[in-house]
């Protein structure tokens, strides 16, 4: 079960604690309460009622229609040219192939949705002498990202972003830790997840945003088929490239308002 996500920012873990204040029931004003009851309550009234209003807007990115505000996001066909990575292209080495565009995207009036897909030149390690005396066989390192960006346009993304932070797998792969990640978006969580997985997922207003990095080791003279790797192989260490995802998610969501 995955427990309450901890604070982590471009350049390591923290932490942070929310603080709520209330009245204290001993502070009393005697003897003016029954005079001034009937104002308070109509006060109380309009504040509440403002109150929920704002907390709606700023909270929830919506307006008083109740829809989310795109917060200038534009989520269409074309829009997996905002996949540009500058940061992972700097520490993977250059992309092979411009971003490919996946099938499953959605154009509905109440839903826009892209995926789309690159990979980065494969690194090679040649063989070399073992422990043992023998030869270890080279070995051929590979990386790719995944882009989803999807624009809501009926209803409020965010009770169901919240509750994708407790998933314990998603799409076959285990999630074994979720960290909250400071001054991105409305809210924004990093899942470490076995097998290689790197995912950090975004709301701001009707906009989600959800970038992957994943990593695959496996000998040089294998053949990858259409399952993906060789199985019992160790896999890269993707948490060591957190920065580089975070940094290159603020210039995707930064592309996909300036389009």
């Amino acid at each position: 079960m995955i427990s309450e996500p901890e604070l982590v920012g471009e350049d390591g873990p923290g932490s942070s604690r929310d603080v709520v204040s209330g009245f204290d029931p001993d502070q009393r004003a005697a003897g003016r309460g029954r005079r001034r009851s009937g104002a308070l309550w109509a006060v109380a009234g309009a504040l509440t009622a403002s109150a929920v209003w704002a907390a709606a807007v700023f909270g929830y990115g919506t307006g008083r229609d109740g829809k989310p505000d795109a917060r200038g996001y534009r989520v269409e066909s074309d829009s997996c040219t905002a996949m540009r990575l500058p940061a992972l292209t700097k520490v993977l080495g250059e992309q092979v192939s411009e971003p490919a565009t996946e099938l499953d995207g959605i154009e509905h009036p109440a839903l826009h949705r892209i995926r789309c897909t690159v990979a980065f030149r494969t690194k090679e390690t040649p063989a070399r002498a073992g422990e043992g005396g023998g030869n270890e066989p080279g070995r051929s390192v590979e990386f790719g990202a995944s882009l989803t960006a999807e624009l809501h346009r009926e209803t409020d993304p965010r009770p169901e972003f919240e509750a994708s932070s407790t998933l314990t797998e998603i799409d076959g792969s285990v999630v074994e830790r979720v960290e909250r990640v400071p001054d991105l978006g409305d809210q924004a969580y990093l899942l470490i997840m076995e097998e290689g997985v790197l995912r950090l997922n975004v709301v701001e207003g009707g906009a989600v945003v959800r970038l992957a990095l994943t990593g695959w080791t496996f000998p040089q003279d294998d053949v990858v088929d259409d399952g993906g790797p060789p199985e019992n192989l160790d896999e890269p260490d993707v948490l060591a490239y957190r920065a580089e995802l975070i940094s290159d998610m603020r210039e995707v969501m930064k592309a996909l308002k300036a389009r």
